[in-house]
């Protein structure tokens, strides 16, 4: 086992950061194939070449009351990281967004010595500026996806580079993007990622089909289906084939909305996605009651959703909470449907939000400042 310089912890506590994190860990082993990385991921991670210590799916979970359960479990994982971070001699630890448990694991790594780089920063600019001073003296530098995220981060003293969109370098979302053309009218169904999500948000979408099939002749409705979710959850949660919604195959989203005239969709990195192929979109939220509630007291944006963020106005509609009803989806999402102007002026809007995201590259970028901050190869 390798040590010292050639030892790097990085931590992916979920599914988005296993993708982005997996492609940084591959570029690393391109440059430096000496590096002993370790630490939590997914399947992609360990893929890459990472060993992993914990996998992400144990560490996923979202929302104040979810997390409270696991408080235990998560502080144990934790004292077990820094270990093995002392154990091996790491210099340098790759933390990627999990703001709850990576900012505290990086004032304790950086308390026995371990350098720390941030990718995909927490979103202190929604939340307040709270931990902005917890970043400063735990972080020794930040990756921002976000154009908008270096001023923010420069003002408060820490030391920042843009390093553009990993959802860039996506296969599936490199072709030139522009307005759906599947043929007919087509509603992609994309209720999230995670079990809760689904439980939340896919009932009421499938109210809205019952709507939309009565107002919309020859409505084609079609739903993706994330990864390790089963077809009987599906069925549990609504059975939307009853409805004649057709279930895609796993890890088939992209395609999903790739044939869409427009999508219902869960908030948070998918509808960057969806931004990216030019897909019209109704952006829904839905959390446990007391979840919101104290992040309603939290939140400092006027939007949660992540294409109205960065376009810096109100792109696409956004359904949060009691709002995001079968009636309400329906309504805000049968213009998009039907009206091709619209969805001609929304794709433009879209088209705004990818060129924001800055060019593909982010991964190299990441690794090459990982291995700056070691003094590993240029």
């Amino acid at each position: 086992m390798t040590s010292g310089r050639n030892a790097v912890l990085v931590v992916a506590g979920e599914a988005s950061g296993d993708l982005h994190a997996s492609k940084v860990v591959a570029r690393l082993h391109e440059l430096d194939p000496a590096l002993d990385v370790f630490g939590v991921g997914g399947d992609r991670m360990r893929e890459a070449g990472c060993e992993l210590v914990y996998h992400c799916d144990d560490f996923a979970v979202v929302g104040l009351v979810e997390v409270l359960r696991h408080i235990p479990r998560l502080r144990s994982a934790m004292d077990r990281l820094v270990a093995l971070a002392s154990e091996r001699e790491a210099r340098l630890a790759v933390l990627v967004d999990y703001p709850g448990f990576n900012l505290i694991l990086a004032g304790r790594l950086r308390r026995i010595g371990v350098r720390v780089l941030y990718y995909v920063s927490p979103q202190v600019w929604a939340w307040g500026e709270g931990r902005v001073k917890k970043i400063a003296t735990r972080v020794d530098r930040m990756a921002v996806i976000f154009p908008f995220e270096v001023e923010f981060y420069r003002k408060r003293g820490v030391d920042v580079d843009f390093v553009g969109h990993p959802l860039l370098e996506e296969p599936a979302l490199g072709d030139p993007p522009g307005a759906a053309s599947p043929a007919g009218v087509v509603l992609g169904l994309l209720p999230g990622s995670r079990k809760h999500e689904i439980q939340r948000l896919l009932p009421p979408m499938l109210g809205a089909v019952k709507l939309l099939k009565d107002e919309i002749d020859g409505l084609t409705v079609r739903l993706g289906r994330a990864h390790g979710i089963s077809e009987e959850f599906l069925v549990e949660n609504g059975d939307p084939a009853r409805l004649g919604v057709e279930v895609s195959p796993p890890d088939a989203v992209h395609e999903v909305m790739r044939g869409s005239t427009a999508l219902l969709i869960s908030s948070g990195t998918a509808t960057l996605e969806a931004a990216c192929l030019g897909v019209p979109m109704v952006i829904v939220y839905r959390l446990a009651w007391l979840s919101y509630v104290v992040g309603r007291a939290l939140v400092r944006i006027q939007h949660i959703g992540l294409v109205n963020v960065v376009a810096g106005r109100k792109v696409v509609s956004e359904l949060v909470q009691g709002d995001a009803n079968a009636v309400r989806m329906a309504a805000e999402v049968a213009p998009l449907l039907t009206d091709p102007a619209l969805r001609e002026a929304k794709s433009r809007d879209l088209l705004d939000v990818r060129r924001r995201l800055g060019d593909p590259g982010a991964s190299d970028r990441v690794a090459r400042m990982v291995l700056d901050m070691i003094g590993g190869v240029e």
